[in-house]
């Protein structure tokens, strides 16, 4: 009995052994390669699968979601003969799980090192200021290369992105310094152009100002002279008016007489000669009043000098008293 327990055991465990073998289930966004006897049969989609136990092997599983490998930094010489460190970032994906298994033996390493020669050429043909400019450039022409040669691989490139570009310490310092020199310049042409603007306003207001302040006085001084005018006229028209004689204008006169000689700083001041006139009129005019008809006193009449009682004449010329 025991040995046939046995072997009943052993069946069962083979049995066992055999179904786990023939079904197999593929995970979503996977697939599986079937070799049969070591040649490839088929390949096996997400979901439940049998095959031959014992006969169909399982040689590679492959995920077929987008992947992101990142490179490490690869010295790079630009056309100007300067060394740069360039990281890359792969995102790829696998259409064709039997190409992918079955044309290369890495296809991994094979990006890579694809990767790596075509930078180096493309670097190659730029200098250093275009290749930290040109991102986008490098990018488009490393991805087009990749993705043409690796189409037959079964694996599709989506992007290529350039991590860091690293020039040399020594380069990187005159860049520094080069950029910190741009940035004073800026900074400078910009005060430079704040304070001629600021001058050039400046100098417009104070023109303005001029402009103005000449016109207002313009304005005030014709404003004068026009109420100095009218003044004079109004006084000629009142004289006129008011039928004035020469007895009046003569008093008028000596009026201003006082007017002339005000001040303490008044030491000289001038007798016009028209004094004369006014005196012998305002003269006549006293007399006139006083006699009646102006020849009373017969033997002291005045004569034309103001001289009475047989008096020499003398008729004084403007004179100039201290």
């Amino acid at each position: 009995m025991e040995p046939i327990i046995i072997v009943l055991i052993i069946l069962v465990v083979l049995v066992f052994i055999a179904l786990i073998k023939t079904i197999q289930v593929i995970q979503q966004a996977s697939a599986a390669i079937v070799e049969r006897f070591g040649r490839y049969t088929r390949t096996l989609n997400a979901g439940l699968n049998i095959v031959v136990p014992f006969i169909d092997t399982i040689r590679n599983r492959i995920d077929l979601r987008e992947q992101v490998v990142p490179f490490p930094p690869q010295p790079v010489i630009t056309q100007d003969n300067l060394v740069v460190n360039i990281d890359t970032v792969i995102y790829y994906q696998v259409t064709d799980a039997r190409a992918a298994t079955y044309e290369v033996a890495s296809y991994i390493q094979a990006i890579e090192q694809l990767t790596v020669t075509t930078l180096r050429n493309i670097i190659g043909g730029m200098d250093l200021e275009r290749t930290l400019t040109s991102r986008e450039e490098i990018n488009a022409a490393l991805r087009g290369v990749l993705d043409e040669a690796t189409g037959k691989w079964g694996i599709r490139v989506n992007r290529v992105e350039l991590k860091a570009i690293e020039p040399p310490t020594s380069i990187q310092d005159s860049m520094e310094k080069q950029m910190r020199a741009d940035r004073d310049k800026r900074a400078a042409i910009l005060t430079a152009e704040g304070i001629r603007q600021s001058q050039i306003l400046t100098a417009e207001g104070e023109k303005q100002s001029a402009i103005l302040r000449a016109e207002g006085e313009a304005k005030a001084a014709a404003l004068r002279a026009e109420g100095e005018a009218q003044a004079v006229r109004t006084v000629f028209e009142a004289i006129h008016a008011g039928d004035a004689d020469q007895k009046l204008l003569s008093y008028q006169y000596l009026q201003m007489l006082p007017k002339i000689a005000q001040g303490d700083a008044n030491k000289l001041w001038i007798v016009p000669s028209e004094i004369g006139d006014a005196l012998k009129g305002l003269s006549g005019a006293f007399g006139n009043f006083g006699g009646g008809s102006g020849d009373s006193g017969g033997s002291g009449s005045s004569d034309s000098g103001g001289n009475s009682g047989g008096g020499t004449e003398r008729r004084e010329k403007p004179s100039i008293t201290d």
